[in-house]
């Protein structure tokens, strides 16, 4: 186009980007099948305050996601059973947390992959060579 203001005759072109990204259905909520053959749980002696009770019950729960690798631990409850669901909670926080930032990596990946820099070298240009268009 040429604007009015435009002395010389000169054509000012412009860009714009478009980005055709794939709806999410479930708003975006990462869930995680979290199998019972994929954890690893390990018992020990809770370390800190606590006296005599902690001296003698394996109290402390760690559980280790084996196929990503992620580890949750627990020594706050007085028994093991309240630890191991309070590390349960945690993983399961950290394997969501995790899914969410691979499927926002991969679709940043998409949108700058389809983006581009929108810079002047990535325009589609037409050449008027008087009406002889390229």
């Amino acid at each position: 186009r040429v604007p009015a203001t435009e002395k010389l005759g000169r054509v000012h072109t412009s860009t714009a980007s478009v980005a055709v990204l794939p709806e999410v259905a479930d708003g975006g909520a990462a869930e995680v099948d979290v199998r019972e053959a994929d954890l690893r749980v390990e018992t020990m002696r809770a370390s800190g305050a606590g006296g005599q009770h902690v001296n003698t019950t394996d109290s402390a729960v760690r559980i280790t996601h084996v196929p990503t690798g992620v580890t949750a631990s627990c020594q706050d409850g007085r028994s093991q059973q309240q630890n191991r669901e309070k590390a349960m909670r945690v993983l399961r926080a950290r394997l969501v947390s995790a899914e969410r930032a691979r499927r926002a990596a991969e679709r940043a990946a998409q949108r700058k992959g389809q983006v581009g820099t929108s810079a002047r070298s990535e325009r589609i240009r037409t050449y008027n060579y008087p009406d002889d268009r390229v």
